[in-house]
């Protein structure tokens, strides 16, 4: 009997945790660390796989890798930075990509069943990395002085009003920007997993009732939103990538 006392067994934090698998010196793995591991060795096998022989004629998943590696290339990264400018940003760019894009889709794959990127984790340290790469951008830019005028969206045109921009902009860019990069991802799939977990645990829940009728309607929600975090879970990985691509772009621009 659960704690609302009609004995179903509401999802809720508990969903999000998880006992160590092993413990190694005092460091403890879960199922979460396991999934970020397998989606790593998943995408190195498979690029590896697609690019470790290319062929001039390419094969299914050399064609498949290639139509991946290109939207990410062309779709997001030359769209943003420039072919000339984004070239040598396409490589970490589409590490993301597929990355954030696989700890996503385990959250529909059997015996896996959870997103890797509602742990808030592993989006902070992804969106720690792209802050990272803006700052020392930016440095390297533009120095010092012109590093403070690019964050602190210098413009003498606007005047009086100026002070007051310069520290919204400071503080917005500085502080909340590498926030909301990694919460974006984050309560997306922390809301989607939560949706899909109370959505299967009351078709079954329901399906041991009386209730059968509403166990079916349960289900064919549960199917439907199988199909939106699909949808979901890459569009995540695409807005994630857009906005790291974003603020290279402001990183080698010229300050406003």
């Amino acid at each position: 009997m659960s704690d609302n006392g009609c004995g179903f067994p509401a999802p809720g934090l508990q969903s999000f945790m998880f006992k160590p698998l092993a413990t190694v010196g005092g460091f403890e793995f879960n199922k979460v660390m396991l999934l970020a591991l397998l989606a790593t060795l998943v995408i190195v096998a498979f690029f590896w796989a697609a690019f470790g022989k290319a062929k001039v004629v390419p094969g299914k998943v050399q064609m498949i890798g290639e139509a991946g590696y290109d939207f990410v290339r062309r779709g997001i990264v030359y769209e943003t930075l420039g072919k000339r400018e984004g070239e040598k940003y396409v490589p970490l760019m589409v590490s993301l990509f597929f990355f954030i894009w696989i700890m996503n889709v385990w959250s529909v794959i059997p015996l896996a069943q959870f997103p890797v990127s509602s742990v808030i984790a592993y989006p902070a340290v992804l969106a720690a990395i792209v802050y990272i790469t803006w700052v020392v951008l930016t440095f390297k830019k533009h120095g010092f002085v012109g590093f403070l005028k690019n964050v602190t969206g210098y413009d003498k045109s606007l005047g009086a009003v100026l002070p007051l921009v310069m520290v919204i902009e400071f503080f917005s860019n500085l502080l909340v920007r590498p926030f909301t990069h990694a919460v974006r991802l984050f309560a997306n799939m922390f809301a989607g997993h939560l949706m899909l977990v109370m959505f299967t645990v009351a078709s079954w829940y329901l399906l041991n009732s009386w209730l059968v009728v509403g166990a079916g309607v349960s289900f064919v929600m549960t199917m439907a939103m199988i199909c939106f975090e699909l949808f979901v879970q890459a569009v995540q990985a695409y807005v994630f990538v857009l906005l790291a691509c974003s603020y290279v772009q402001g990183a080698l621009s010229e300050h406003h």
